[in-house]
């Protein structure tokens, strides 16, 4: 039998498309994670780098065998369970994301797994009814820095030991981590006979206000709270502490790389690439409420010896002892 060479070349072209066809659909689906954050991801590449160094050691690699899909709610919380219903309307595999988000993700979902990343205590802020045995569809990493503020403050006061009254720069929030932060700061401070002036911050504007006033108000030195906002406004806090020679402690070591005075803090970033390890032990099939929320193992203490120098400082031989970095 005779087949026409215009029947020959359709036959031919179906069977072409129809061949790799077939041979995708025989690739397994690739999972995919959702990285969601209240605050902008701008301010997070470091982090989601560290984040997909984790997943490697777990033993994914994005683009090889999982897939990232970022979401931000860029500073407006209120759109948070919109951005999680969107990630699981996709079937994403599992959910990772920092404080807010995690109050957000836990609301919207009870099946897909969640991994946090917080400076809260996620027992008493209600991620997770323990840190053992977390239950659910919830586990992470928290790095409880908002009680590490007597520290902080007792540092401050070594380098700047006749500064009689501190300003401490706090997030304009309801938090219960903040609200706990400026209570220890208020003990401590009244245990080493130092004023303490809360000065609350909400925005850019406020933050250069704040400044004007601690000036104002003869506060030799300066402690920068904890807080999403607070983290993401670091470089222009950095900037204004340098502009009125104010020594400052933070609770970032980013903020001493971008030539702050000094920080006493868990590593951030070694939060983040835990949580990209439990993220891939999750993805080989063990349950979020099986694994225990892991707590800080490292903490930093971290100077810059520029910045000291700047503002006419004489760092303690003791402390610098002390340092685990130090920047010259």
């Amino acid at each position: 039998m005779k087949m026409k060479r215009r029947e020959f070349i359709t036959l031919l072209g179906g069977a072409a498309v129809a061949w790799p066809v077939a041979a995708r659909a025989q690739q397994p689906t690739m999972p995919v994670i959702g990285f969601l954050r209240d605050t902008s991801l701008a301010h997070a590449t470091y982090l989601v780098a560290v984040f997909r160094q984790g997943l490697k050691e777990a033993g994914f690699i994005e683009g090889q065998n999982v897939a990232i899909e970022y979401r931000s709610a860029e500073d407006q919380p209120h759109r948070l369970p919109t951005l999680v219903a969107d990630l699981v309307r996709q079937q994403v595999a599992l959910i990772v994301c920092n404080t807010r988000s995690a109050f957000a993700a836990k609301a919207v979902t009870s099946t897909v797994p969640v991994v946090f990343v917080t400076g809260g205590d996620p027992v008493r802020d209600g991620p997770v009814s323990s840190l053992n045995r977390p239950g659910g569809n919830v586990t992470g990493v928290s790095f409880l820095n908002s009680v590490l503020a007597a520290k902080r403050l007792e540092l401050l006061h070594q380098i700047v030991p006749k500064a009689t009254i501190i300003a401490a720069m706090s997030e304009n929030s309801s938090s219960p981590d903040i609200e706990a932060e400026r209570r220890d700061l208020l003990a401590a401070a009244q245990a080493i006979g130092q004023q303490l002036i809360v000065l609350d911050v909400n925005s850019d504007r406020e933050i250069e206000t704040a400044f004007t006033t601690l000036v104002q108000r003869g506060a030799g030195a300066l402690h920068v709270g904890t807080g999403a906002f607070m983290n993401s406004q670091r470089e222009r806090i950095v900037a204004l502490a340098a502009r009125y020679r104010t020594p400052a402690v933070y609770n970032w070591r980013e903020a001493v790389s971008a030539g702050g005075l000094m920080s006493y803090a868990p590593s951030i970033p070694d939060a983040y690439r835990q949580a990209g390890i439990y993220a891939g032990r999750i993805l080989k099939g063990e349950k979020p409420g099986d694994l225990p929320v892991m707590l800080p193992a490292k903490f930093e203490f971290v100077l810059n010896l520029k910045t000291a120098k700047a503002l006419g400082l004489q760092i303690p031989d003791k402390l610098l002892a002390l340092a685990d970095e130090v920047i010259e």
